[in-house]
């Protein structure tokens, strides 16, 4: 069979993953980033409101239901915004919102910038859209802010760009002068900095787009519920929703349970949202406390999110010192590399 050139050459594991697999269970895993596998306490009947009898009558829209966008323009309250659910478009994962708007927004070869370091998925989805990707670097020096300046040596053909707040692993938010987001971690502030606590949601002067969902807000991954809101100035939100909306109405992904239950879970997860934070504080204190007495180990101010980045003495590079970390004391940690660090020296932990 041949296969798709949107599909990598190589779809075997790497060393590392394959020792994973050898080993799995593992004694120390750093790496979980699923909340529900993590020993969190969810109350036992978070999930009733999807038995609802209404789930049984499919009224399909390409946003979703309008309950269901009116509980997450509510949530956004708690950032002092204010939104019309109108521009609210649900899917079923941040994935999926992401290629939605690469179909919205590029055609096949045009660029999409992503920040580096950050979470790997992006070209990811954006090979499997047809659209490629571009780096643009984050500063850590100046706690891993844009480097707007490189921007200016951005391909002719771009078309967007990303940024994510706070980003995932490096923890920063994006500066207030700086942005637009992907903001599932923002519920997490940990140590915060500027632009924690706010919310790109409300942006008048572009378009923008904003997503979310219930994986990281509510913890809960497996229900498969997430979303965009649109702002801008009012002709390009416009020309955006019509434009998803086709999109939307060509998968109608959603499902309908989840959408409908949407409000009561947003509403009551709260409290999973609340141990999350408070395990990943916890842990982020024991991390400090444990690099403390180990002088060659840095842990940069971490923002927000779940992660925390460990700067090591580079002594080989990430990918080997994670296997051996991995097959002689059973501990796992992400490589840097994975999530586009430039050099050696860096390892990704799971605060959750």
């Amino acid at each position: 069979m041949r296969r798709s050139r949107r599909l990598p050459a190589d779809l075997g594991l790497n060393r590392l993953a394959a020792a994973r697999a050898r080993l799995d269970p593992i004694p120390c895993d750093l790496t979980s980033s699923n909340p529900t596998a993590c020993g969190l306490a969810y109350p036992p009947d978070l999930l009733a409101a999807l038995a609802a009898p209404r789930g049984l009558r499919y009224q399909p829209d390409p946003r979703g239901p309008a309950p269901a966008r009116a509980a997450v323009a509510a949530a956004y309250r708690g950032w002092g915004l204010e939104l019309d659910p109108d521009r609210v478009v649900l899917t079923a994962s941040t994935s999926e919102a992401y290629g939605f708007l690469f179909r919205l927004l590029a055609d096949p070869g045009d660029t999409v910038l992503v920040p580096s370091p950050s979470y790997p998925l992006f070209a990811q989805l954006g090979r499997l859209d047809g659209v490629r990707t571009a780096a643009y670097e984050l500063d850590r020096e100046a706690r891993w802010r844009l480097d707007l300046g490189a921007l200016a040596a951005a391909p002719p053909r771009t078309r967007a760009m990303i940024v994510v707040h706070p980003n995932n692993p490096t923890g920063s938010f994006v500066h207030p002068e700086d942005a637009r987001a992907d903001e599932v971690f923002l519920p997490y502030p940990l140590e915060g900095g500027p632009g924690a606590g706010s919310s790109f949601a409300g942006v008048a002067d572009c378009l923008c787009c904003s997503l979310g969902g219930l994986s990281k807000s509510a913890g809960l991954p497996q229900l498969k519920l997430a979303w965009i809101v649109v702002s801008g100035p009012e002709p390009e939100v416009t020309a955006a929703l019509e434009g998803l909306d086709y999109v939307a109405d060509a998968y109608l992904s959603v499902s309908s349970p989840v959408a409908l239950a949407a409000p009561e879970l947003l509403a009551r997860g709260a409290v999973v949202g609340a141990a999350i934070a408070e395990r990943c504080a916890a842990n982020l204190a024991s991390l400090r406390r444990l690099a403390a007495a180990a002088p060659a180990v840095e842990v940069p101010p971490v923002g927000g999110g779940w992660s925390a980045v460990l700067r090591v003495p580079a002594l080989a590079d990430d990918e080997t010192l994670c296997l051996e970390l991995l097959e002689r004391h059973g501990v796992a940690l992400h490589p840097g590399h994975l999530f586009g660090f430039d050099r050696p020296g860096f390892l990704v932990a799971s605060l959750l």
